[in-house]
């Protein structure tokens, strides 16, 4: 089985700096690019994508809600034709980037608080994949393998990646624990998380239970606090553990 391996990525703003996305390139196979809302600026967004060719990393886009000043991470009340409008307005600028570039934008991937309403509603996830589909048919979506979002995916003609994710909780429910910082987490026991959710398709949750998981996609944030040497952990032990570590094919 093909692993692909994620990451957000293109997360600085202006004179703000967040995380390393040079270092992290060596060793992701798909990057979800900040569109601008909660992170990222137009310039952020055109160096992202040059960084992702130069490593033969696949570019997807990584919308959020408008928040800058909560990272995306805050719940808001936005109308499904805000949300989108809103997705079709950041997927198209970064398309334009990757296009500029070269490039074929790969994938679709909301950020934060929106990833979690595509999940819990059902009218978010409709409005989020239409406004992919009207970008582009072609692209993929990348979601977790729970709620509405993936089977509304299917259902509306999507490509679907489904999603495991490296330095977030799970819940009791199978639902992600989104926090507006994340955790210092040990590299070693993140990669050993992973590498079970892989093969055995199981996670421990913050219940002390443990929950049946399903995906072919891991996913790192660059803005924990040690995620430099967390994503070389993972992926050498993905790797060692005979895993291809390869984006899925346009």
């Amino acid at each position: 089985m093909n692993i692909d391996f994620n990451a957000d990525m293109g997360e600085s703003f202006g004179m703000y700096v967040m995380g390393n996305d040079e270092k992290f390139m060596k060793y992701i196979t798909s990057a979800n690019v900040a569109c601008g809302f909660h992170a990222g600026d137009p310039t952020v967004m055109k160096k992202t994508v040059a960084l992702a060719k130069q490593y033969g990393v696949q570019v997807g886009a990584h919308p959020g809600l408008p928040d800058l000043q909560g990272f995306g991470r805050r719940a808001m009340n936005l109308t499904m034709e805000e949300i989108h409008d809103d997705m079709v307005y950041q997927v198209g600028a970064l398309r334009a980037f990757v296009e500029a570039a070269g490039l074929k934008l790969h994938h679709v991937k909301p950020h934060g608080s929106l990833y979690g309403m595509a999940m819990q509603r059902e009218e978010v996830a409709k409005a989020i994949c239409q406004a992919v589909l009207d970008v582009d048919k072609s692209l993929y979506l990348y979601i977790m393998k729970k709620g509405f979002a993936g089977p509304v995916a299917e259902s509306m003609g999507l490509r679907v990646v489904y999603e495991l994710y490296a330095d977030l909780d799970y819940d009791g429910d199978g639902n992600l624990v989104i926090t507006r910082h994340h955790d210092v987490r040990k590299p070693e026991e993140v990669a050993a998380r992973v590498i079970r959710m892989v093969r055995e398709g199981k996670v421990k949750t913050t219940k002390g239970t443990e929950i049946a998981i399903e995906g072919t996609s891991v996913c790192l944030h660059s803005d924990t606090a040690n995620a430099s040497d967390i994503v070389a952990a993972v992926r050498k032990e993905l790797e060692k553990a005979g895993y291809p570590v390869v984006a899925p094919k346009l």
